[in-house]
């Protein structure tokens, strides 16, 4: 019924030598329980899914069973679970599997599931695993029970309108199990609780998290404004406006933004440029007040410094904002801010 080809590996054959033939029976037992369980599994799909459910391709070994089968949209958690108890069910139920070869009319009136696009002969090999009656040539478990266990791992889109799930049995099973609850425990210990208390103390951590990040916000506004105000000495007059370039330690783009408000404010004409480095990166503001933007324009200064320090920005003519890669630079581009503004006065 199959024909089987063998490859040389190690040494040499020549024609007459006598062989014998070895099967890893291990390896093959894995295999026949995760075939029997993809018959199962097909069925369950189409009764959890709908009729469409069709094989578009599948692939055992000793590892897992994958299927592809024609479905639109991801399955659930719900409809995994369903999948998997349902399949589960028809293992429990124990029941011998039975093989015929029939003539395919009688296979057909038997309603047994042929595959879509195979070519099947005058006569066909029958197989009932469970409640499963499906066309198939291979080997199978003797019995429904021999799968053992039955534990869907993986699902999603491989092409469009095209589902993949892989699941494991028997051993596989119980190792990806124990597997995951490895993982749990060891979540666990790192955060101090019981394995059934993580999700409510992940939730917890997370909540911690965000409210330090809103703490820490908050201290680099402070931080900011704070330094703003040092910095209102520093400006410098350039024809009767105020000119500032300056780094502010510490800010990130909120801060920076909430700074250049108050020190537009403060300096009432001016053309302000304020930076902070993080990371190796450098973040920039522009402001300009209101009286000043006929000669200057925030998003041509914030460009002219961008581009000392290898980034590029822009934005409105009150107020724009650049990205840059080179600290290095930052000092001297902060320092061109003058003669720059003093070139447009």
């Amino acid at each position: 019924m199959f024909g089987h080809h063998g490859r040389v590996v190690e040494g040499s054959i020549s024609v007459g030598d006598v062989l014998t033939a070895k099967v890893d029976a291990e390896r093959r037992a894995k295999t026949v329980r995760n075939h029997s369980a993809t018959h199962l599994m097909h069925k369950a799909l189409r009764e959890v899914l709908g009729t469409h459910v069709q094989q578009k391709g599948s692939l055992v070994n000793g590892e897992r069973t994958r299927f592809d089968f024609a479905h639109n949209a991801p399955m659930t958690a719900a409809e995994i679970t369903k999948v998997e108890a349902l399949v589960n069910a028809e293992v429990l139920a124990n029941a011998a599997t039975v093989a015929r070869v029939l003539p395919i009319e009688e296979a057909q009136k038997l309603g047994a599931m042929m595959l879509f696009g195979e070519k099947y002969g005058d006569e066909v090999r029958v197989l009932d695993i469970g409640t499963s009656r499906e066309l198939c040539g291979g080997t199978h478990v003797q019995r429904s029970g021999d799968i053992g266990l039955f534990k869907i791992v993986a699902e999603g889109g491989v092409a469009a309108g095209v589902r993949r799930v892989e699941a494991v049995t028997g051993d596989n099973a119980l190792s990806y199990l124990q597997t995951l609850e490895g993982t749990m425990n060891q979540l666990a210990g790192t955060l101090k609780s019981a394995p059934a208390e993580v999700p409510e103390r992940v939730a917890h951590v997370l909540e911690h998290v965000r409210a330090l990040e809103k703490e820490l916000a908050a201290l680099k506004g402070k931080l900011a404004s704070s330094q703003g105000d040092e910095l209102i000495a520093k400006a410098v007059e350039v024809k009767g406006m105020r000119v500032l370039a300056a780094v502010l330690d510490g800010a990130d783009a909120k801060a920076l933004r909430e700074t250049m408000d108050k020190l537009k404010d403060k300096l009432k004409s001016a053309a302000i440029v304020l930076a902070a480095v993080e990371g190796g990166k450098v973040q920039l503001a522009a402001g300009v007040t209101a009286d000043c933007m006929a000669k200057v324009k925030a998003g041509e200064l914030v460009n002219f410094v961008a581009q000392q320090v290898g980034g590029k920005g822009g934005g409105k003519p009150d107020m724009a904002m650049a990205g840059g890669t080179d600290p290095s630079k930052l000092a001297a581009a902060l320092a061109s801010v003058a003669g720059w503004v003093a070139e447009r006065t």
